[in-house]
């Protein structure tokens, strides 16, 4: 049954509560960080008074709903936590104190999270000005219901959450399982055996000259094993680099800035002659010594990168690129190309593992938005 609810401006069960302080240099304050995309606010950091420069400041309570004046189009907003309450925001950031007496918070915290929501906030003012202002958010509008109808659907809300959050845990672990028995067959099956990295692979790149008017359909790499993916073209006159590397099949490809943390994965058919920058370095497999089946299997691991990231200096944004001659001198264990085989038909079984994970949890993720969908038009 889909009910009729009444449906309100923010603004009759919001109200701005614009109240300054001045930072004490002898006091320390935590900052919040709200998250894109309607994913909530958490905490950002904590820091001295003397170090925050703009010495006006709002104080955050818990259970406000909080808008950041820029990033509002791209779901910057949410309710502050109980671990928030007494937090510092700047001006470019919006309090809206919630009529406890109409509208259940928990209620508004879902319903910011919809498409419905989103949409109201992505059509307001000019495409050119991201920001919006206080007046903006009091008038969209939402559902109503009675309060106890509100409360009802929180709490149907929260339980299909927490059982999809379960399933997402469960599925994650199996993923867990899945690598661990990638590192246990690799390990049975190199024994003793080690080989530096140059003695599998040597680069091999296939350098296409920049021309202004020609189209270069481009490749990314995701972080974490994701491996590498299409992207739009670009011509040659949109970008500065005079040449880019040109992918084949069964290429290793190295990001030198992300490598160690995962950016790292064999060349897909489908990608074969799309093209990467400059910082994506191209390795083709030794026959003697490699397979690229079994390498794409074996670098989509974090004891994979973690080798990596023991092969370069710094921290974060700071560590330094991950060049090749220090890519091809780490040395790891490594079974022969005829024991790889072995790996690699034990490897296709995990990987229709790791394939039915991976769509479920694409499944559970594409849940919630579902179920709130349904939820804030009164069929849940």
């Amino acid at each position: 049954m889909i009910f009729d609810w009444p449906k309100v401006r923010l603004g009759e069960v919001l109200r701005q509560r614009k109240e300054f302080m001045t930072i004490d240099d002898m006091v320390s304050y935590r900052r919040p960080r709200v998250q894109l995309h309607a994913k909530g606010i958490v905490v950002r950091d904590e820091v001295p008074g003397a170090l925050i420069k703009t010495k006006n400041q709002q104080v955050c309570r818990a259970g406000e709903f909080l808008v950041a004046e820029i990033d509002a189009k791209v779901g910057g907003f949410g309710i502050v936590s109980e671990d928030l309450d007494g937090a510092i925001v700047s001006s470019h950031y919006f309090l809206f104190t919630v009529d406890a007496t109409r509208l259940d918070r928990r209620f508004l915290d879902w319903f910011i999270r919809t498409p419905a929501f989103l949409e109201q906030v992505e059509a307001q003012g000019s495409t050119n000005y991201a920001a919006i202002r206080p007046g903006d958010v009091l008038g969209y509008d939402m559902p109503l219901p009675t309060l106890s109808e509100q409360r009802r659907i929180v709490s149907r809300i929260a339980t299909i959450a927490a059982d999809v959050n379960e399933a997402r845990r469960l599925r994650g672990e199996m993923l867990v399982v899945a690598e661990g028995l990638v590192l246990s067959l690799h390990t049975q099956l190199a024994g003793t055996r080690t080989r530096k990295i140059g003695d599998l692979v040597r680069l091999d790149e296939d350098v296409a000259p920049v021309t202004a008017t020609e189209s270069y359909p481009q490749a990314g790499m995701r972080s974490f094993g994701g491996g590498l993916f299409a992207k739009g073209p670009v011509t040659g006159g949109e970008t500065t680099y005079r040449g880019f590397n040109r992918l084949y099949r069964d290429a290793l490809v190295l990001s030198q800035v992300k490598g160690w943390e995962g950016a790292i994965a064999v060349c897909p058919d489908e990608l074969d002659g799309w093209f990467v920058s400059p910082e994506y370095r191209t390795f083709r497999c030794v026959p003697t010594e490699a397979r690229s089946d079994y390498l794409k299997t074996l670098v989509r691991t974090e004891w994979f990168w973690g080798r990596l990231g023991d092969a370069t200096r710094g921290v974060g944004a700071r560590r330094e690129r991950t060049r090749p001659e220090r890519f091809l001198a780490v040395s790891i264990p490594m079974p022969s190309v005829h024991d790889q085989e072995v790996g690699v038909r034990a490897f296709a079984e995990l990987a229709l593992l790791r394939g039915v994970c991976a769509d479920s949890i694409a499944g559970l993720d594409a849940m919630m938005p579902a179920v709130l969908d349904r939820a804030f038009k009164g069929e849940l």
